[in-house]
């Protein structure tokens, strides 16, 4: 029979006295954050019964934040996931007692995402965002900013110094890493087609320029045709894939900059096997990480979203703190590659 582990079990793992346990267990007098935290660590290890009211008692000195968070398409398998971890961040936070107001903007309307950011700014102590680069939308984060609300930028940058900092990964090196596949996976040298989802995403415009320089200097005889517009919508996606191949025999590949894998996977699908163009995509959903693994797809660069979601955390914390000159104007986060062979 295993026996139980006790508070003196717990004080000798901790490195504290039984006293400063029987504290930490029962709220009695105060306690050191970093000695409470080593504390419920311990116990967490130990599997001490009262490891949970530990947790409570620490979460309930913690103060109450609500970060709203502005998104786009939530029936997107990849803004749906997006939404899930970062409020299972937020809320499960050790740094502050979270919640989360979230919106979703349906459509590139300018002065809706406007509304629906100032609306969040009434009732959030910082806002996260993803949207177009839009003078209307800049000056609601101007005002938020202005109000003392932090608002950080996700995956695409805004064109303002208001906002307070911008977190993703480095447009450009994505796109010439995109480059980088296509020119070594293609079946031969031939045109390379590009699918962007507006020309409002600073992000996705980096990855076009990134892309393109890569072939004007290290394979001139890909080249890059004109970028389609898609609006991230899977059925312009699929019809453009479909038609780029057909209008270009030997095309060579495709670079997906943004949103609308799944039509680019049944654009794919639609093709004969021999005609596929080798295609990159920005994100894994699971019907990609599918496509990926029977090599339908040449591979995935992707944003690091568990390391942006704990950079978010940190951010927010020191923009609430008054921490202004430890906040960075930018984050740029290491970007995830995968291929068939590393999933």
């Amino acid at each position: 029979m295993v026996a139980r582990v006790t508070i003196a079990d717990v004080a000798r793992e901790a490195g504290v006295s039984v006293a400063t346990v029987d504290r930490v267990v029962n709220g009695r007098l105060p306690v050191r954050e970093d000695t409470a935290r080593r504390v419920l660590d311990a116990s967490q290890r130990l599997g001490f019964h009262a490891a949970g009211l530990i947790r409570a008692r620490l979460r309930e000195q913690l103060p109450e934040i609500t970060v709203g968070l502005l998104l786009q398409r939530p029936e997107d398998p990849f803004y749906r996931d997006l939404t899930d971890r970062l409020t299972a961040a937020i809320t499960g936070s050790r740094l502050f007692r979270g919640t989360v107001r979230a919106d979703f903007w349906p459509a590139d309307d300018p002065e809706d995402i406007a509304a629906r950011l100032r609306r969040l700014g009434r009732r959030a102590r910082a806002v996260a965002v993803v949207s177009p680069d839009h003078a209307a939308v800049a000056e609601a984060v101007a005002e938020l900013t202005a109000r003392g609300v932090p608002v950080f930028t996700l995956l695409s940058d805004l064109a303002t110094s208001a906002r307070t900092s911008h977190l993703g990964i480095d447009g450009r090196k994505a796109g010439r890493t995109a480059a980088w596949v296509i020119h070594h996976a293609a079946k031969a040298a031939g045109p390379v087609g590009v699918i962007v989802g507006s020309r409002r995403f600073q992000g996705h415009e980096l990855r076009e320029m990134g892309f393109r320089s890569y072939f004007r200097e290290i394979a001139p005889d890909f080249p890059v045709l004109e970028a389609v517009v898609n609006s991230e919508s899977d059925a312009a996606t699929e019809g453009a894939v479909v038609q780029l191949t057909e209008a270009w025999p030997d095309l060579a590949g495709i670079y997906m900059a943004g949103g609308g894998i799944a039509g680019a996977i049944a654009g794919l699908h639609r093709l004969a096997k021999d005609r596929r163009p080798a295609l990159i995509v920005p994100a894994l959903p699971p019907l990609a990480r599918a496509a990926l693994a029977d090599r339908l797809l040449a591979a995935a660069v992707c944003e690091p979203i568990d390391r942006l979601c704990e950079r978010l955390l940190d951010l927010v914390v020191l923009a609430l703190e008054g921490e202004t000159a430890r906040l960075p104007n930018t984050i740029l986060l290491p970007m995830d590659l995968f291929t068939p062979e590393n999933l």
